[in-house]
């Protein structure tokens, strides 16, 4: 989601950075979210400017809450996917991906990008 809203300045996953972006929501991560989110942003397939990878990455140190969620059992398609799974159980937030089957089952409140940016206008998401 986040190399999406870099991608292109439209659509929902845009809608979620300028978000995060503008301090109206923060992430929750733990560092090996973060660990993955810098792998990400610098793949050669992106081209992403170095001095722009390092600014976002300070960003998100320096605006997100780092927590140390628990270990969960549970099976899913992409065992990568365990540490959002993990830090949304622990911190009651939902995990926000435009892949949201490979969640499924997980325990963990899934949506979309857009149904994200839905909730939040309804305002049934708390900002920080």
């Amino acid at each position: 989601m986040l190399v999406s809203g870099l991608l292109s300045s439209r659509g929902a996953p845009a809608g979620v950075l300028n978000l995060v972006i503008n301090s109206s929501v923060i992430l929750v991560l733990d560092t090996r979210i973060f660990d993955e989110y810098a792998d990400v942003l610098r793949r050669k397939k992106f081209a992403f400017p170095e001095d722009a990878v390092q600014e976002i990455l300070m960003f998100i140190q320096r605006e997100g809450i780092f927590v140390p969620p628990l270990p969960v059992a549970c099976t899913v398609p992409d065992p990568g996917d365990l540490p959002f799974i993990e830090v949304s159980l622990h911190s009651q937030v939902p995990v926000v991906t435009g892949n949201t089957r490979h969640f499924q089952g997980s325990g963990a409140e899934v949506m979309t990008p857009a149904e994200f940016i839905e909730r939040y206008r309804e305002g049934m998401l708390l900002s920080g």
